[in-house]
């Protein structure tokens, strides 16, 4: 058979549908994806019900205005972040530095369509194990009240938004490492790039600038606007940071795939 009549075929063979099936064969093989997805909801859960055990009857009506226990019991957001954010960047830099990568662009030749396969399938994951995560460790959290501590429901006013918001956070950041490992294509970079977005920075900024730059900041935005169902001073509404969320994670993909459409394997 000629080059001419062959290449055409392969062209034509490898669309979506195939690449998002090869990234989701790799991407369950691996096991460290599963071990750390089965951190991620371990952490999260245990830290819902210690944080949820301690937590005390507020006294005094000031304190009884401002209580949400609600965004205490998703508190372990924090540490699924981190989780979540990593495996995504390993999705990528790990193909790079075990050079897996070439097989990956040898099947699927078009690095934007590879890209994009492997975002939807880590994405699908990620909101799957977050949405799921984030509602046990609810209920988990809630049941280790003590008695005479307001119980929150997931009926009570926003605080389904609250939950579903909070596992869709932990997805958009797992898409952030991911577009951050296209980016650097080099792990330990976009692990410190990631922890300096999510961590560093808003903490740096918060103490020196107070809310009004940090309050766009991932982390900022997950424990102040996402999580919470009463208000909180100086902060994000909820769908506004949400808005700003995709921005962050629509940024990171795009100059991503711009710049993986350009180099070379």
């Amino acid at each position: 058979m000629s080059a001419t009549t062959y290449a055409p075929a392969l062209a034509g063979h490898y669309g979506f549908r195939q690449a998002a099936r090869m990234e989701w064969i790799k991407l369950r093989s691996l096991r460290s994806t599963m071990y750390a997805l089965l951190l991620t909801v371990a952490g999260m859960i245990a830290m819902g019900i210690v944080t949820m055990a301690n937590t005390k009857a507020p006294q005094g009506a000031s304190r009884v205005a401002s209580f949400d226990p609600t965004n205490n019991v998703l508190a372990g957001v924090a540490l699924g972040q981190l989780i979540i954010g990593v495996l995504g960047v390993l999705a990528i830099s790990g193909e790079y530095s075990s050079g897996t990568i070439r097989s990956t662009l040898a099947a699927v030749p078009d690095r934007r369509l590879a890209l994009a396969a492997k975002a939807a399938v880590f994405g699908a994951l990620a909101l799957v194990i977050g949405e799921v995560v984030t509602f046990v460790t609810f209920l988990a959290g809630t049941a280790a009240l003590s008695p005479g501590v307001p119980r929150p429901s997931l009926g009570d006013p926003a605080v389904l938004r609250a939950v579903l918001m909070s596992g869709a956070y932990l997805a958009m950041v797992g898409l952030m490492g991911l577009g951050i490992g296209a980016i650097t294509r080099h792990t330990a970079s976009a692990i410190g790039v990631l922890v300096g977005i999510t961590y560093v920075l808003p903490a740096l900024l918060a103490g020196t600038t107070g809310t009004t730059v940090a309050k766009f900041f991932p982390t900022m935005i997950a424990g102040n606007s996402l999580a919470v169902t009463v208000p909180v001073d100086g902060m994000l509404s909820p769908w506004a940071g949400f808005g700003v969320l995709c921005l962050y994670t629509a940024a990171f993909l795009a100059v991503g795939d711009r710049l993986l459409a350009r180099r070379d394997a």
